[in-house]
């Protein structure tokens, strides 16, 4: 039987820390497969996905930049779970049959939660919520968490961003729990009034990069998530322990989606455990 052959695709993606969770995976049930690194630029992402049955690979992880035009890609030459419809991103891709049709998954939004309840010790049920960005990670985030929290307040730098999150937000929830910030002036206000802070930009992941929000706008018994998960910790993560707050980088969200993600392309409860140490190995931590 030939080889099993799993990946992540994104642009940049030779950061990633799937590969060893996974391969540990793998391993552990005993299965004959290996995940592979796929650096592939926006524009080469149709083509890519239309040739994963010819490459005989069984599944893929998507990541940054390309999780909402993986959900439009599959809309139109493939199919998708119910979670990654509403959730309006995908994040991991099954090939099925001998046509290899595909379909579209959503891990992100369940493996947040689960890591925000289980790591950060946090219920977000009526307390408010404000997301720095608006891309794929964010819009899996608020609709996940949908109407939940008492609010949710959402800013990017790309006001096309937030908007279109916004319109996706409203076709399954009550419009007055989100609230779009147009401009960095509220921020200091949206920040203060808020009980988590979730970070959902890039912004972090490079040892060189300034924390994404302003130490400044933090404040006492505001809890912080931090999606970058490349590194022990993030400076966002540092400033907010040195004012006593609860933080975590989202190396638990990666933990729990890839646990996910292993049983949608394997129909085998995954090993988190293991899971879980090769990764805080692989994060020298």
């Amino acid at each position: 039987m030939a080889k099993l052959k799993y990946g992540i695709v994104g642009h940049p993606v030779k950061h990633s820390l799937s590969p060893a969770m996974q391969t540990a995976a793998f391993k552990e049930a005993g299965l004959d497969a290996e995940y592979v690194l796929y650096d592939v630029p926006p524009g080469g992402l149709a083509d890519f996905f239309g040739s994963l049955k010819n490459n005989g690979i069984s599944g893929v992880n998507v990541t940054i930049p390309h999780k909402i035009t993986a959900k439009e890609y599959l809309e139109r030459n493939g199919s998708l779970d119910p979670v990654a419809e509403k959730l309006g991103a995908v994040n991991t891709i099954k090939v099925s049959g001998e046509d290899g049709s595909l379909r579209g998954y959503n891990t992100d939004g369940p493996g947040f939660y689960s890591s925000l309840v289980e790591d950060l010790k946090f219920t977000p049920e009526g307390k408010r919520v404000f997301i720095l960005g608006a891309g794929g990670a964010a819009k899996a985030v608020a609709m996940y968490l949908g109407d939940s929290p008492a609010r949710i307040s959402v800013f990017d730098i790309d006001a096309a961003r937030t908007n279109s999150l916004r319109e996706h937000y409203v076709k399954y929830f009550d419009p007055d729990r989100i609230e779009v910030l147009s401009d960095r002036k509220r921020l200091k206000d949206a920040i203060g009034e808020s009980d988590l802070l979730v970070n959902a930009t890039p912004v972090g992941m490079d040892d060189a990069d300034p924390s994404p929000v302003d130490k400044g706008l933090l404040h006492g018994g505001l809890y912080v998530y931090d999606l970058v998960y490349n590194r022990p910790c993030t400076r966002l993560v540092k400033e907010a322990g040195s004012m006593n707050l609860r933080a975590v980088t989202g190396a638990g969200m990666l933990l729990y989606q890839g646990a996910i993600a292993f049983e949608i392309w394997t129909g085998r409860k995954a090993p988190v455990e293991v899971m879980r140490r090769t990764l805080l190995k692989s994060l020298g931590n």
